[in-house]
């Protein structure tokens, strides 16, 4: 690790060293200090429940929650692996569809079809976590290896350290555990769709477990006929220590995939919206010249230990190299060409590999002071990432050499006079035979160093009334090959009070921050350090939250509701016209709204997560040279979302479920000049258990076939939404 990484990293894990030694320190001395009789201390760990648990509820896994969701003073949704299964996601994305208040949005800077979430307005990138730690490379996952997805919503700097403005979301990976299971999956459906995953896990004594993860899938995409995506993975996990205080686990996860990338459709600069009359299978892309692949690695060390019921304390090392290479085609709307029924196929490229080291140590702590109960969560943590980027060079000109203007293509017309570089608007051949020079260009270094500090609290004063607080510093560092460089540190925090009138429920104001220094995707993002935004302040994120969350049907229905005011201060914009103009950190964005949540069960057979979200966005401050943009919406950011699936058993054997989806038009660009409508979008589920190890399972994503626009981006283009999509699987559990 130390050779790999460099001198940097050296220090950096002295510095974690010296950090995790404190609190070990720290955690010896409290031995004494436990919880008495009175007033508990909320959360150290796990409870365990007589019972079935809701299929659709659950608690975060993060030790940063220092408080059960209830008596959390912030909106979190929570997505079981149990949901997961029944909504047929196989990808980040589609799990991340039943979710209120989130968008996908599609971009460049190695990520044009890599998981790019909007959470309340604000890109969430840099606040995608894999077990409670930054997950900072360009990929779309597959969530064949996810116990659960957390989606905390509002500006989570404390959660997640730099950026996150609008909210953070963390994916728990599969553990070991004391038992022996092996599940498979086998689904076929149309578009040539197959998939087969094998989840075996046994106890190898009573102390020792062994799990293994796999997963291959080999699809087409419903509705876009030329698409692909396969992939393929495996991940396994050793735990020891079951059966005692001190549990060790271990894993590696390999996974890679190979497809297209489908930019979708040209939009139409008179309207700023996607050009009518184009069928939705119609693809501009190249077969024998487009292509996305990805590989990743991925190491994992978990070390924890229970001093005693009260104190316990765990260090957590990851390891990942991440590849992502593609090259696509963007359909180029922006110089006159839909006009003559033309497209040009300018290329977008990327070859980047991001190689992260993130060493984290956490303490939590349950004690009294003065009468009052606490429950905390403090730590320390150190990244290095290391990031080579750079582009192909794709020969992009006419026979014999002739530069093609991007808005030159009625001067060569479509096919072999443009090397196939033109295409038709309304009949593109995938299929022609472009021939052109492809090779790869000098690469950019980017590297970032990160040391963070943190420190979360839950004060429980008395029966009705808790305090949540939370304070981190970070110093984050980076520079570039290129010879750019930034350097901030900077402290976030939050801060929550709850009233309990009953035990069962909760009403609480809060307020968090985050901070989003120049750089904060680390050279794998759109977010990254350029001439423009070198060495400015970081964009200062902050959310206002009122709300209430009530536990009912013996705690097995969770119903939350949540007014909230989320606002960027601080916002880096161009204070200069033209592309890579200076910057000043003198914008403001605000976003603010209402939620409303559901999830767990209403009776032993009825079972649902449901949600709605309303988005009102603004751009409040642009800078000296967009004032025109002053008083428009943020982009991806729907006015309206509502998002729900539910199932009813109405047999021991038989389940029925369905989903609605509805996402209100959402504007591409800060002018707001181009935008996609609105949508409904619906699902069905049937689940029927053949025998005790035997079940099949049918789902029909998008019931009614509706071609809807899903992704929209700041020029150019939109993304065709998945058709109707027809799976069955056979499940066998032994």
């Amino acid at each position: 690790m130390r050779t790999s990484f460099g001198t940097a990293s050296v220090e950096g894990v002295e510095r974690l060293l010296c950090g995790s030694a404190i609190s070990l320190v720290l955690a010896l001395g409290a031995g004494g200090a436990s919880a008495q009789d009175g007033a508990e201390p909320t959360r150290l760990g796990p409870v365990s429940v007589e019972g079935e648990a809701p299929a659709y509820k659950a608690e975060p896994k993060s030790p940063k929650y220092t408080a059960p969701l209830v008596d959390t003073p912030r909106s979190i949704t929570v997505l079981t692996e149990e949901i997961l299964q029944e909504t047929a996601a196989t990808t980040f994305t589609e799990a991340l569809r039943i979710v209120p208040g989130i968008s996908m949005a599609m971009g460049e800077g190695g990520q044009p079809f890599a998981d790019r979430p909007f959470i309340r307005g604000y890109e969430s990138t840099s606040g995608i976590l894999l077990d409670g730690m930054r997950d900072s490379s360009a990929q779309s996952r597959d969530v064949f290896n996810i116990a659960q997805v957390e989606v905390a919503k509002g500006s989570s700097g404390m959660f997640a350290g730099r950026g996150a403005p609008g909210g953070s979301i963390n994916l728990v990976t599969k553990r070991a555990s004391a038992e022996n299971f092996i599940n498979s999956s086998f689904l076929y459906g149309n578009a040539d769709q197959k998939r087969a995953t094998v989840d075996v896990n046994h106890a190898l004594t009573d102390s020792i477990a062994a799990r293994l993860n796999v997963m291959w899938h080999d699809a087409g995409i419903p509705g876009r006929d030329e698409v692909y995506d396969n992939r393929w993975g495996i991940a396994p996990t050793l735990t020891a220590g079951l059966d005692g205080p001190t549990r060790f686990t271990g894993s590696y996860t390999h996974y890679e995939s190979d497809g297209i990338t489908d930019y979708g459709h040209p939009q139409d600069p008179a309207t700023g919206k996607p050009v009518t009359g184009i069928d939705p299978d119609t693809f501009y892309g190249l077969i024998d010249r487009d292509f996305h692949d990805t590989k990743l690695d991925t190491g994992f060390v978990e070390i924890e230990h229970d001093f005693n019921e009260s104190i316990s304390v765990r260090n957590i090392t990851r390891y990942t190299r991440n590849f992502n290479a593609y090259i696509a085609n963007n359909p180029d709307d922006s110089h006159g060409n839909i006009v003559n029924d033309l497209v040009a196929r300018v290329v977008k490229s990327n070859n980047s590999v991001n190689k992260t080291f993130v060493n984290q140590t956490d303490l939590m702590a349950l004690f009294e002071t003065g009468g009052l109960a606490h429950s905390v969560s403090a730590g320390i943590e150190y990244s290095d990432e290391r990031t080579r980027r750079a582009t192909y060079s794709v020969d992009q000109t006419a026979p014999g050499g002739v530069a093609i203007p991007r808005g030159g293509c009625d001067q060569f017309g479509a096919g072999a006079p443009s090397n196939y570089n033109c295409t038709s608007l309304f009949n593109p051949n995938p299929l022609d035979p472009w021939q052109g020079a492809i090779s790869l260009n000098t690469p950019t270094i980017t590297k970032a160093e990160t040391v963070g500090l943190y420190l979360f609290d839950t004060v429980t004063i008395n029966e009705q009334w808790l305090v949540n607080v939370g304070v981190r510093w970070d110093d984050f560092s980076t520079n570039t090959s290129a010879g750019l460089s930034s350097d901030n540190d900077f402290v976030t925090y939050q801060a929550g009070v709850v009233f309990k009138p009953a035990r069962n429920g909760s009403i609480y104001a809060s307020i968090g921050t985050s901070a989003s220094p120049s750089g904060v995707t680390a050279g794998d993002g759109a977010e990254n350090i350029s001439t423009g935004n070198e060495n400015l302040e970081p964009e200062r994120g902050r959310n206002y939250e009122l709300g209430t969350k009530w536990e009912l049907f013996d705690n097995d229905l969770s119903v939350n509701a949540a007014l909230f005011r989320t606002e960027i201060v601080n916002d880096h914009v161009a204070i200069a016209p033209g592309r890579g103009a200076p910057q000043e950190a003198i914008g403001k964005q605000r976003v603010q709204g209402i939620e409303l949540t559901i999830s767990g069960r209403v009776t032993p057979q009825w079972d649902i997560l449901a949600g709605y979200s309303y988005l009102d966005s603004e751009i409040v401050d642009a800078g000296p040279v967009n004032t025109a943009i002053v008083g428009n919406r943020m982009p991806n950011t729907p006015e309206h979302s509502f998002n729900m699936w539910t199932s009813y058993e109405f047999t021991p054997a038989f389940t029925l479920g369905g989903g609605a989806t509805y996402v209100s038009e959402r504007f591409g660009d800060t002018a707001n000049a181009r935008s996609v409508n609105g949508y409904w979008r619906f699902d069905a589920m049937a689940s029927y258990d053949i025998s005790e190890n035997i079940d099949v399972q049918l789902n029909v994503q998008n019931l009614t076939d509706k071609r809807y626009y899903e992704r929209v981006y700041t020029t150019h283009m939109a993304t065709v939404a998945t058709g109707r999509s027809v799976t069955g699987r056979v499940n066998l559990s032994f």
